[in-house]
């Protein structure tokens, strides 16, 4: 099933990414225009940090305190009440190019991915891996191993359970977590052959919702593959994640960037001239689980 054309929530951005439902808020970066936001429901908008760096995956601890990634500095940073930002994992020593999404869980453990590199055959495995970073800073490699380009990252409900976009393979995995956090019994959850799939988020009926990036859409996929809704947006925008949210999580919200018409040079290249958006549509399933 097709759903009806979005509604355009916010379109002054950058490259947005990584939205987060929070405390009756959209949390979302700008990962180009290098800052984190958070906007209502008609759309107005505030900067909460700025960095100079690419900022990524995001997510809350226990306390409520912001964290997010930047990217190519490899470091997890705090949003301090005060406004101010501080420390809170420095995994530069992990060998990779940059780091990407994040997926932070009730005891404040969090989720990252390690991008080591671009290779000409996508299915050559280079060394990405997922890392754990523990509440207190500490961290260790949590999956590695036949990972490929790891991206967006949900949980589920129970804590047991961590899916994974696998963007450049066309699958989604999935990891149980034991109960000091790492990942064990690698699985596939769906595969997904004509999607590139970026940015996830779970529903209450076990589907997950992924940004197709490339093709312009959004869709529903359940456990093993098969997808039963999608959201198409204007052609030449790349879908980068999505979040249910909104009162009764029902709201799908979709981010998404059109970029120049001939993008090159990866993330060093020239992404940093698109223009950016936030999009809404109804559905019919709650989200649940994290993001």
């Amino acid at each position: 099933m097709s759903r009806p054309t979005p509604r355009v929530l916010i379109d002054d951005l950058v490259f947005p990414e990584c939205p987060r439902w929070h405390d009756n808020r959209l949390w979302f970066v700008d990962m180009f225009g290098h800052r984190v936001m958070t906007a209502d429901l008609d759309g107005t908008t505030e900067v909460v940090a700025e960095f100079d760096d690419r900022t990524g995956g995001l997510g809350f601890l226990p306390d409520d305190t912001p964290i997010v990634v930047l990217m190519e500095h490899r470091r997890i940073m705090r949003l301090e009440k005060d406004g101010r930002t501080s420390l809170h994992a420095d995994l530069s020593a992990i060998p990779a190019e940059n780091l990407n999404d994040m997926i932070v869980d009730d005891v404040g453990r969090a989720y990252v991915d390690c991008i080591k590199g671009r290779p000409a055959d996508p299915t050559v495995d280079v060394g990405d891996c997922i890392v754990m970073v523990d509440p207190d800073g500490q961290y260790r490699v949590a999956a590695q191993g036949g990972l490929h380009r790891p991206n967006g990252l949900a949980l589920t409900p129970d804590g047991g359970t961590l899916i994974a976009a696998e963007l450049t393979m066309h699958r989604l995995t999935a990891f149980e977590i034991e109960d000091d956090g790492t990942l064990s019994n690698r699985r596939p959850f769906a595969p997904v052959p004509n999607e590139l799939p970026d940015g996830i988020c779970l529903d209450a009926e076990g589907a997950v919702w992924v940004a197709s990036a490339r093709t312009n859409r959004y869709v529903r996929v359940l456990p093993g593959g098969q997808i039963t809704e999608s959201v198409t947006v204007d052609e030449g925008k790349w879908t980068s994640a999505c979040v249910l949210g909104g009162e009764d999580r029902r709201t799908l919200f979709m981010t998404a960037a059109k970029v120049p018409p001939i993008p090159r040079g990866g993330m060093k290249g020239n992404l940093h001239e698109s223009v950016g958006s936030i999009m809404t549509v109804r559905v019919d399933v709650a989200g649940i689980g994290r993001p």
